[in-house]
């Protein structure tokens, strides 16, 4: 999973506890279509990777897709500034819990943790009719195996690339150890939380060594139970060229040697992966909700009026906000 050259992946796009496994494919009832290979894991590390570095980054894409969520900040598009900052306008009076015209740290935190949950819980929604082929408001593995892996099952000659062949073979079993973890009950059919456990397993206390294992198990190339420097760096940046690394591939050297490998052994091992991925001393939405306020509290007073986020309204949501014209319109209690 790694990058080409440049900005490691995780840095480019919204924050990595965003990044829910990519199915293998999407099927409508009763048919079956050639899968195609998705992305291997979720990466909630690139969260805090991203966070610390994102005001390196051009504009402000984090902070959107942080403040907004993913998808909805791509839907911000096609609004003109005016409309943006109209919207934005609304979007304060709901953050604002307690109604006194200011936005706090917590009250920003509050917002930010929500959108995430709606986008979690909204995306296994859009899924669910997909592999939920009997109706019974459970989706079974057999199931989920038959839509996700039954094509390349029913059809092995036409997978006659060996990595594409390999990246089935393997993402098979990873699926399976996954659903069962996340499958609480042991019946080998998920509810809608066990399901959404399944998707979004760095979001679960009992998925924690799932998302290690599976961050492990990509990145150790060597298969030795480890993750080297190179490895590490090899996840994020190809030196396709051949040329000197980038300054940005330096400094996450150094953080390894300084802040990764934790015991000086020269390598990560699970715990230590862990400490990097699912750090228990790091809240992305809060350190965002901090960033929110240093850059838009014009007066320093450690809160924000409507006019100071309007003014700084590009921060926000800039082009890239949410479609809250036909949102408002929505029942909000989950938000």
């Amino acid at each position: 999973m790694s990058g080409a050259a440049g900005r490691p992946r995780g840095m480019a796009g919204g924050p990595g506890w965003l990044l829910l496994p990519l199915l293998l494919l999407l099927l409508v009832p009763g048919g079956l279509g050639k899968p195609t290979v998705r992305q291997e894991r979720a990466r909630p590390g690139a969260a805090q990777q991203q966070q610390q570095h994102h005001e390196d980054g051009p504009g402000f894409q984090y902070d959107h897709e942080a403040f907004l969520g993913k998808e909805e900040a791509r839907s911000f598009d096609q609004l003109s500034p005016e409309e943006s900052r109209e919207r934005l306008g609304k979007i304060v009076d709901r953050i604002d819990e307690n109604k006194d015209g200011y936005l706090t740290t917590e009250e920003l935190k509050n917002w930010i943790k929500r959108v995430q949950k709606r986008y979690i819980y909204e995306n296994v929604a859009k899924v669910w009719k997909d592999y939920d082929l009997n109706k019974d408001n459970k989706i079974a593995w057999e199931e989920y195996k038959q839509a996700t892996y039954g094509y390349y099952l029913e059809n092995p000659e036409e997978f006659q690339d060996a990595t594409d062949r390999h990246s089935f073979k393997k993402m098979l079993p990873r699926d399976e150890r996954r659903f069962k973890t996340a499958d609480l009950d042991g019946d080998l059919a998920a509810t809608r939380e066990e399901f959404t456990a399944f998707l979004h397993p760095e979001e679960f206390e009992h998925m924690k060594n799932i998302v290690v294992l599976e961050t492990l198990e990509d990145i150790d190339k060597n298969e030795d139970g480890f993750v080297d420097q190179d490895e590490y760096i090899a996840d994020m940046f190809a030196n396709e060229e051949g040329g000197p690394e980038p300054d940005w591939v330096i400094t996450e050297r150094e953080q390894f040697s300084d802040f990764r490998d934790l015991n000086k052994d020269g390598k990560m091992d699970k715990e230590e992966i862990q400490h990097w991925i699912l750090p228990q001393d790091y809240d992305h939405a809060l350190a965002e909700a901090r960033h929110l306020v240093y850059e838009s509290d014009v007066d320093k007073d450690q809160k924000l009026t409507k006019e100071e986020v309007l003014d700084n309204w590009n921060m926000f949501v800039g082009s890239q906000a949410t479609n809250y014209g036909e949102d408002l319109t929505r029942n909000h209690d989950e938000l």
